[in-house]
């Protein structure tokens, strides 16, 4: 039995776990503990962490960033006991797990205090990178890199740089780190710096970063500011890129900053004179000016008038005569133009312009060159129920109603007489230019318009008389009294009695027919009846030459009083 003057090795190692705190290789494995180094040779270093052997750890892990490890024999330093004795008897030990162990420790601590911690990027993962946290190894997803997407990492590699951990789980190994969140912290904090310098209506110089559709973002210095498109000038901008570009250092004026988003409006056109100053005295109304088309919509077209000042003309405004139609199809982009202002509003910075207004009113110009009297031609637009549209010159339309369209005929029939581009000859009327209309009519170009005899009342309502037919229509006769008497028209049904004799192919121009005056229409022009002359001959045989009771028949009383009358 061992006694304390000669203690035995299991005492020794009794008395070393209890000085270590454990039993057995619980004392010191998965512990970091501190040694001596003993002796460096071949890469390595023996440590002495008072085992029964010294263990050997690889210089490498020992290296600093200039590739030097500053171990010398005697030199104390921390290592991770992984096994007590390995194979050879020798102890296993590790310098980077004792490093990543002290790591661990001080960024758990850092995290819960919600510190910055520092790190280096050094490798690229999928979805991210990875970052040496002073040996402890951390994941920074590509989205948490900067605050825009950084196509090129490279210059952020291996340099040391703050980062804001997000999660960590020590007992899978596992840390998420940010250096996003660190750079909008900082931002906030310099923007938060550089508002309180700033105050609305200041001028200040910037340079522009960025330009996008609706304009463009001004770097005033550490804080971007936003000069929108419709501050850039007064004048129509339709993109940006018209006025500034990137890189280009701008003189803008602060519009207004939010203090609740931080937000900063600019403006360069608030640094110009304004030319809506005094416009009323520029642009008075009913004055024509020359301007520019800008742009074409809908309901109208902008007219610049000058660099910053538009008016608009109205669909409505753009011509005499082409209603619903397109302005692009009356006007194009870049043209340039002559108007009149016909309403102006300061304080709304709108200008109304009428382009109709600064031509002649192609009405008036019509009256002048063919006044009423005036024979003109032009083609059938348009055959409505009640009447013709012809297209005359100085692209007008005159209306012949169908009332007008032909003497002896009903105002249907004389519209079917007609069709759709037809070349027409007519009369002028009435031209009313208030109105915009111009009344004409054709059948007072016809031969059948009525005479003085006519007018006068010489022909009288149920006489007989001898006419030539004038022309064969399939609507019935054309018909004239004597050689230069009155014209009328003999309609189909009052051809005959029979329906075979009403027929206008059995008559041919020239040939002479007795017909009865059925009457006079609208224009006191006479309406002949061959029927009504035979049914009034009719009646009148039968009233000289027989009665009821006779015993003599239609044809013996027709035959008596033709020889009568011969």
């Amino acid at each position: 039995m061992a006694t304390s003057a000669n203690p035995t090795r299991d005492d020794f190692e009794a008395l070393l776990n209890e000085q270590l705190g454990g039993a057995g290789d619980e004392g010191f494995e998965g512990r970091v503990v501190k040694g001596t180094v003993t002796a460096i040779e071949a890469g390595m270093a023996v440590i002495d962490v008072g085992l029964k052997s010294e263990g050997r750890v690889n210089l490498k892990e020992f290296m600093r960033v200039d590739d030097e490890h500053g171990l010398e024999v005697g030199s104390e330093v921390e290592v991770f006991v992984d096994r007590v004795e390995n194979a050879d008897g020798e102890a296993m030990l590790s310098r980077d797990r004792a490093r990543r162990e002290a790591a661990w420790d001080k960024l758990e601590s850092e995290f819960g205090e919600g510190k910055r911690v520092e790190g280096r990027i050094f490798g690229r993962v999928k979805g991210g990178f990875t970052v040496d946290l002073d040996g402890a190894v951390a994941f920074l997803p590509g989205s948490q890199v900067d605050i825009r997407p950084v196509r090129d990492v490279t210059p952020l590699m291996d340099m040391p740089q703050p980062f804001q951990i997000l999660k960590m789980d020590r007992r899978r190994g596992n840390i998420v780190v940010s250096r996003r969140a660190v750079l909008e912290e900082t931002r906030a904090e310099q923007r938060s710096e550089l508002i309180d310098k700033l105050s609305e209506g200041q001028v200040i110089d910037g340079v522009v970063k960025n330009i996008t559709d609706y304009g463009a973002f001004v770097d005033l210095g550490g804080i971007d500011g936003l000069l929108h498109v419709t501050d850039m000038s007064y004048k129509r901008v339709n993109h940006p890129s018209e006025i500034i570009e990137i890189g280009q250092t701008v003189t803008v004026q602060i519009v207004r900053i939010n203090e609740e988003t931080q937000r900063i409006s600019l403006g360069m056109k608030q640094l110009e004179s304004d030319p809506w100053d005094g416009v009323g005295a520029k642009y008075p109304v009913g004055a024509k000016m020359t301007g520019t088309v800008t742009n074409i919509t809908e309901y109208g077209a902008f007219v610049e008038l000058e660099p910053g000042i538009e008016g608009l003309v109205h669909v409505s405004e753009m011509s005499w005569t082409k209603k619903n139609v397109h302005p692009g199809k009356i006007v194009s982009t870049s043209q340039e133009v002559e108007v009149m202002v016909l309403e102006v509003d300061s304080e709304k910075r709108r200008i109304s312009l009428g382009l109709k207004q600064a031509q002649r009113n192609p009405w008036e110009e019509f009256a002048e060159k063919h006044p009423v009297g005036s024979k003109v031609t032009g083609e059938v637009k348009n055959a409505t129920e009640f009447g013709l549209f012809v297209g005359l010159d100085g692209d007008v339309d005159g209306m012949v109603h169908m009332s007008d369209i032909a003497w002896g005929i009903s105002g249907e029939d004389a519209l079917a007489l007609h069709r759709k581009g037809e070349e027409v000859e007519a009369v002028v009327l009435d031209v009313d230019t208030d109105k915009e209309r111009i009344s004409l009519g054709m059948k007072q170009l016809e031969k059948g318009a009525p005479t003085e005899a006519g007018a006068s009342g010489s022909l009288r309502r149920g006489e007989t008389v001898t006419v030539t037919v004038l022309e064969v229509r399939d609507g019935g006769l054309e018909v004239q009294v004597g050689e230069d008497g009155a014209t009328g028209f003999i309609k189909r049904s009052d051809l005959g009695r029979d329906r075979d004799e009403q027929r206008p192919d059995r008559f041919q121009a020239g040939q002479k027919v007795d017909a009865l005056v059925a009457g006079f229409d609208r224009s006191k022009k006479p309406n002949f009846s061959i029927k009504a002359r035979q049914i009034a001959e009719e009646k009148e045989a039968v009233a000289q030459f027989g009665s009821s009771d006779s015993g003599a028949s239609l044809g013996d009383i027709l035959g008596e009083a033709l020889k009568k009358k011969d």
